[in-house]
């Protein structure tokens, strides 16, 4: 977690410039918001960082409280909500029952513990809760991927969770009835090396399994001469597999709705 931590906070500065994708999903996490029903005193941002979600969330909820968390300090420096914290989403440093909705906006992928991620979730939120987020599919980069795997066997582009298997993972952590999403988003690169700085600027580029040793310049001129394979219409694509989930604290009673 560490190598990831120091990634983000070393692609902050530069962090917004780069990240239109975040950006995008961030305004369409936030519009599954708009038909929502109940009480929202408090909102907890999870991975908030530069506050792409938050000043969405600001406009949204103008008399409720939003606290941004992330364990990147440099990120949260940059975020303009006056509540923040710095702490790891998997032990949050808030009382039990005390948050109305918690979101997460392309955050949860770098969580290696998604079991302890969920459990901390369901403890800080009030009965009938709402957790909202997004994350990355294992079809994301899948070009990038495939690239490398001609090369070596090294993993070189993270590895994400299938939406089934985070739909199971909310359950087994009680959490009600979770809907799961999935939408196909392309980039366009005019070359690989672009791709890979975008990824870098952002801080996605560490993969926490990665061999120390430096990749060689032959297997990474192979690794773009396999990419050039995908180029179309003079453009190289990467995909991001997109997953939306939202789910209820279980409780008896109704609460906050989010209408499909």
């Amino acid at each position: 977690m560490s190598e990831v931590r120091s990634a983000f906070n070393k692609a902050s500065s530069e962090y917004d410039t780069h990240a239109f994708l975040q950006k995008e999903i961030a305004l369409r996490l936030d519009s599954k918001l708009e038909v929502i029903s109940g009480n929202t005193e408090v909102i907890l941002d999870l991975g908030a960082g530069t506050g792409l979600l938050s000043q969405n969330l600001l406009k949204r909820f103008k008399n409720s409280q939003l606290i941004c968390l992330d364990f990147a300090q440099e990120s949260l420096k940059n975020n303009p909500v006056p509540h923040k914290l710095c702490a790891d989403a998997n032990h949050l440093p808030l009382a039990d029952n005390s948050i109305d909705i918690v979101t997460s906006n392309l955050m949860i992928q770098w969580c290696p513990d998604t079991k302890q991620l969920f459990s901390e979730c369901h403890r800080v939120l009030k009965n009938n809760g709402l957790l909202l987020f997004s994350t990355f599919g294992p079809d994301t980069l899948k070009e990038l991927k495939k690239s490398w795997s001609v090369v070596d066997d090294t993993p070189h582009v993270n590895t994400f969770t299938d939406m089934h298997d985070i739909g199971d993972q909310l359950l087994q952590n009680s959490f009600q009835s979770p809907v799961m999403e999935m939408e196909t988003l392309t980039l366009t690169y005019q070359t690989v090396t672009d791709l890979l700085k975008d990824l870098k600027a952002i801080g996605a580029q560490t993969v926490s399994t990665r061999s120390k040793s430096l990749t060689g310049k032959n297997k990474f001129q192979s690794m773009i001469q396999m990419y050039e394979s995908y180029r179309t219409n003079g453009k190289l694509p990467a995909t991001y597999e997109i997953v939306y989930g939202h789910a209820w604290k279980k409780v008896s009673e109704p609460g906050i709705k989010l209408s499909n």
